[in-house]
C-alpha cells in the first residue's frame, strides 16, 4: 500500500528543509566572517598596547615644572608591579570570564539585551575588559554604530595578537580612576600616596570600584557611596574565589587613610609659560593635541625657575593687592633667544589670558629706540640738535595737524641733542625726527626688528601709538643687546618621545638685521635714561630707579594714558614689563605709573645677582669721545659735566664746547683776590 504524504506534511517538510538550508548558509557565513575577522586581525597586526603616558615639562636645569595633561596623570607599570589584589578585584567586578572568552562574552551580551528590553532602557552593560580597553585606548566615547564597529574590530585585533596578561596590563594602565588619574599607578599615588604594588586588599577593592563611575564612586566625593561599591567588589572577589567571605568582611571594615594631597591646590609653575610651550608644540613643531596631552613626551624648555620665581614674586609684592591693574613680563637671553621667565597676568586661575604674548597695547616711548636707530642710519648722531618747544605739525599734505605734548607740558624751549631727547623722552624731538626721516622708515625698522603687529605710518607712531605685543618688544630690544643680530624667542630646547628618541632639538641661529655700529650707538643712547640729574629740566626718565641699579643697563620706559612700560637689558639679559588695565582704564595713580619700572629693576638686579657686571662692548666701527651733554660738543676742561658718548666712526663732533670758558676765567679772577677782598667784597 503506497503512502502518499498529505499536502500539509509536504508543506511542513518544505519549511524544514528551507530552515536547514538557511541555517547551513548562515553557519558558513559565520565561519567565513569569523575567519575573515581573524585574518583581518592578523593582517593588520598588533596594535600598540599603550597610549604613551603623561608629557612632562622640564626647566633649563632639568627640574620638572609641570605635566601637559589637562589635570590628568598617566604612568605605565608592568603587571608584576601591580598588587595582585587590584588584578583580582578588577577581573571579578568587571569581567569574570576574562580568561575564558576571546574578547566578547556572548552570555553577558544576551543577558544585557534581555535586561534592557525588560526595563525599556539601557540598564546593564556587557563590555568585557578587552572591549573597554579598546574603547579607551583608540576611540572616543560616542554612542554610534560606527564607533561600536570600530571597537569590535579593535577588540578582535587585541585578542588575536596579545596575551591576556598583556591586555590586562594595558587596561589597568589606561583606565580612568577619577580626579585626573589615568592608570592604577597614578590612582594609587593620588588616593593613597603609594605605588600600585603596595595596595592592600581593602585599598584595591576601593579603587577597582571607581572606573564604573569615576565621579559617582570617588571616596573623596562621597565616601558612603564608595564604601557600598567597595563592598560589591569584595563580594564579587569572594564569589569568584579569589578571597574568602571572611577576608572580604575584614577588608570592608578596615579603615582607609587617604592621601591628603588632593585637598591641597598644587601651584602650577609658570602656567603662562607652559601655555606658550604647548602652543609652540602645536603650531611650530606640528604635533597634534593627542600627542601633546598623552604622548609621553619629555619637553626640555628654556625656563629659569629662579628668574620665574623672582618675576612672579616682584609683581605680587610691588602691585597693590587691592588694585585691578594687570601686569606682564618677558625675559630672555639676547644671545640665544631663550625665554627665561614669562608672566602673562597676576593670577592664572582668575585669568589665563596671556598678556605677554596675546595682548596688543600701546608701547609709548619704548618705541623711540627704533626711531632713533633709523635716524642714525639716515645721518643723525647723538649730537644732532633740534628745538624742544610746543609745536603743531601738519601732515597728509596739510589736511591734518598733530600737536604732541611732553610729560607735564614741560619743554626746554631751546635746542637739545638727540642723546638728551631719548634720555628725557622728549616727544617733540621724536616727532620732528620721525617726519624728517619719513614715516615709512620707522615702520620698516620696527618690522625688521620683529614687530608683528600692524603699524600705522602716521606722525604719532614715533610716540608708540600703534598697539604691539610684549614678546615682540622684548625680541626687538634683544637685537640691540645682540649688536644687531636677531634671534627668535626660544621656549623649547629639546623634545624626546616616549621611546627616548629626540624628535626635536633647537639649533641656535641668528640673522644680522641691523648695522652693528648703529645698533651699538643706539644701545649707548639708551643708557642715558639712568644718567645723574643735571638740572631741573634734565631729569632723566630712569631717575626714580637709578639708586637701585648696580650694573650697566640700557633701556627705555614708556607711558600712555592706559599703559606703562619698562624695557631694558644688560649684555646677559633683556626684560620687558607692561602694566595696565585690561579694559583700557586710565592709569591715574602716581604709584601705579611706577610699577613697571620697579618690577623691572628689581627683576634685573635679583636675576643677575652674583653674575659678572659686564659692560656693552663697542663694535669695531664706533668711536667714543667725551662730550658736554648740554650741547653735544667735545668736552673741555672747563665743562662741568662730561659724558662718554659713542658715534659711528667719522660722525663724531669736531667742535669743542666753549660755553664754559668765561666761567673758568671768572673763577681764576676770583682766586686772585686777596683775603681782604674775599671777606669784604663790598669794600
Amino acid at each position: 500500500m503506497e503512502i502518499i504524504p498529505s499536502s500539509r506534511f509536504r508543506g511542513t517538510w518544505k519549511y524544514i528543509r528551507a530552515f536547514v538550508f538557511i541555517s547551513f548558509i548562515l553557519a558558513i557565513l559565520f565561519v567565513v566572517t569569523l575567519a575573515g575577522l581573524i585574518a583581518f586581525a592578523k593582517l593588520k597586526g598588533a596594535p600598540p598596547l599603550a597610549v604613551p603616558q603623561t608629557t612632562i615639562f622640564y626647566a633649563d636645569d632639568g627640574t620638572k615644572i609641570g605635566e601637559s595633561d589637562n589635570g590628568q596623570t598617566r604612568y605605565w607599570v608592568d603587571l608584576d608591579d601591580i598588587s595582585p589584589y587590584i588584578v583580582q578585584a578588577t577581573v571579578a567586578v568587571e569581567d569574570r570570564k576574562f580568561y575564558e572568552h576571546h574578547g566578547f562574552d556572548i552570555k553577558r551580551i544576551i543577558g544585557a539585551i534581555i535586561a534592557d528590553i525588560k526595563a525599556m532602557a539601557k540598564v546593564q552593560g556587557a563590555s568585557t575588559i578587552t572591549q573597554q580597553y579598546a574603547r579607551n585606548l583608540f576611540l572616543n566615547h560616542e554612542k554610534t554604530w560606527t564607533r561600536k564597529l570600530q571597537e569590535a574590530l579593535y577588540t578582535i585585533r587585541l585578542e588575536a595578537n596579545y596575551s591576556k596578561k598583556q591586555i590586562l596590563e594595558g587596561y589597568l594602565n589606561t583606565i580612568y580612576y577619577g580626579h585626573g588619574a589615568y592608570g592604577i599607578e597614578a590612582a594609587a599615588h593620588y588616593y593613597f600616596g603609594k605605588p600600585a604594588k603596595q595596595l592592600t586588599l581593602s585599598e584595591a577593592a576601593m579603587l577597582a570600584g571607581i572606573p564604573k563611575g569615576p565621579y559617582y564612586y570617588s571616596p573623596l566625593i562621597d565616601e558612603k557611596r564608595a564604601k557600598a561599591r567597595q563592598k560589591t567588589v569584595l563580594l564579587s572577589m569572594a564569589q569568584t574565589g579569589y578571597i574568602s567571605k571572611r577576608e572580604a568582611e575584614q577588608a570592608y571594615k578596615e579603615p582607609l587613610v587617604y592621601s591628603p594631597h588632593h585637598k591641597i591646590e598644587t601651584k602650577k609653575i609658570a602656567p603662562y609659560f607652559q601655555d606658550v610651550v604647548k602652543y609652540v608644540l602645536r603650531n611650530q613643531l606640528g604635533l597634534d593635541e593627542r600627542t601633546i596631552e598623552m604622548g609621553g613626551l619629555r619637553v626640555y624648555t628654556s625656563l629659569n625657575t629662579k628668574m620665574q620665581e623672582i618675576a612672579e614674586q616682584n609683581i605680587h609684592n610691588i602691585i597693590d593687592p587691592h588694585s585691578n591693574i594687570q601686569a606682564a613680563l618677558v625675559a630672555m637671553d639676547p644671545r640665544t633667544g631663550e625665554v627665561k621667565a614669562l608672566v602673562g597676568g597676576r593670577d592664572y586661575n582668575k585669568s589665563p589670558f596671556n598678556r605677554a604674548v596675546q595682548a596688543e597695547r600701546q608701547p609709548g616711548s619704548t618705541f623711540k629706540p627704533f626711531l632713533y636707530y633709523a635716524a642714525i642710519q639716515q645721518g643723525f648722531t647723538p649730537s644732532t640738535q633740534m628745538r624742544s618747544e610746543l609745536t603743531t605739525f601738519a601732515f597728509d599734505n596739510g589736511k591734518a595737524t598733530y600737536t604732541p605734548h611732553n610729560y607735564n607740558n614741560y619743554y626746554a624751549n631751546d635746542s637739545i641733542t638727540l642723546a638728551q631727547a631719548i634720555a628725557l623722552s622728549d616727544n617733540v624731538f621724536a616727532v620732528k625726527t620721525h617726519l624728517f626721516i619719513g614715516e615709512e622708515k620707522l615702520v620698516e625698522t620696527a618690522k625688521k626688528l620683529g614687530i608683528t603687529s600692524k603699524l600705522k605710518a602716521v606722525p604719532s607712531l614715533a610716540l608708540g601709538t600703534s598697539p604691539v605685543k610684549v614678546i615682540d618688544m622684548v625680541k626687538a630690544y634683544s637685537v640691540f643687546a645682540n649688536n644687531g643680530k636677531k634671534v627668535e624667542p626660544v621656549f623649547i630646547k629639546k623634545v624626546v618621545n616616549h621611546h627616548g628618541e629626540t624628535i626635536y632639538e633647537y639649533k641656535p641661529s641668528s640673522k644680522q638685521v641691523l648695522d652693528p655700529d648703529a645698533a651699538y650707538v643706539t644701545t649707548q643712547l639708551m643708557t642715558g635714561m639712568f644718567d645723574p640729574k643735571l638740572n631741573d629740566y634734565t631729569t632723566v626718565t630712569g631717575q626714580s630707579i637709578r639708586k637701585e641699579i648696580t650694573r650697566p643697563y640700557a633701556g627705555k620706559s614708556g607711558t600712555t594714558e592706559t599703559d606703562s612700560w619698562m624695557i631694558g637689558f644688560s649684555p646677559q639679559l633683556v626684560a620687558g614689563v607692561w602694566t595696565g588695565y585690561d579694559r583700557g582704564e586710565t592709569i591715574d595713580k602716581i604709584a601705579e605709573k611706577q610699577y613697571a619700572k620697579q618690577i623691572w629693576v628689581q627683576f634685573m638686579e635679583k636675576s643677575l645677582q652674583g653674575k659678572p657686571k659686564k659692560k656693552f662692548k663697542p663694535t669695531k666701527g664706533v668711536v667714543g669721545v667725551y662730550v658736554d651733554p648740554d650741547n653735544g660738543k667735545l668736552a673741555t676742561k672747563s665743562c662741568p659735566v662730561k659724558r662718554l658718548t659713542y658715534y659711528i666712526s667719522g660722525s663724531e663732533p669736531n667742535d669743542y664746547c666753549t660755553d664754559h670758558l668765561h666761567q673758568k676765567k671768572s673763577k681764576k679772577k676770583e682766586e686772585k683776590k686777596n683775603w681782604f677782598e674775599k671777606l669784604f667784597p663790598w669794600f
